[in-house]
């Protein structure tokens, strides 16, 4: 399977309304529940407003996409990262799934990856 480094550093985030979120940018995922709202931008788009932050993320893209019936993909790069001791951050859309590692364990989630023998570029 492969994986893109998205090239750009994301932020997460809960805010109270998306009156301040740029729609415009080419990465907005938006998630709402009775409880929060959540916001994964890029950081240098995150709004104002925002009630909690956590920035200093970056991504990598599941190439092609990916058919509802595939099993454990998250699942096995998940196993991969965690016996490694890296966190992630999952966000998935019709079509396939962003992981997001910190960027100090980027490159290191990188490596785990490759070894996994994934191709990452």
């Amino acid at each position: 399977m492969e994986l893109q480094k998205l090239e750009y550093e994301f932020t997460i985030c809960k805010i109270d309304n998306v009156d301040l979120v740029d729609f415009t940018r080419e990465y907005v995922f938006l998630s709402k529940t009775p409880d929060e709202i959540s916001l994964v931008c890029e950081t240098d788009y995150t709004p104002a407003d925002a009630i909690a932050c956590e920035h200093g993320w970056r991504a990598l893209k599941i190439s092609g996409v990916l058919d509802f019936s595939m099993v454990g993909v998250i699942a096995k790069i998940s196993n991969l990262l965690a016996a490694a001791g890296v966190s992630l951050f999952v966000v998935s859309t019709y079509n396939t799934d962003y992981v997001l590692l910190k960027a100090e364990s980027f490159d290191k989630g990188v490596g785990v990856l490759l070894d996994g023998g994934y191709v990452v570029r």
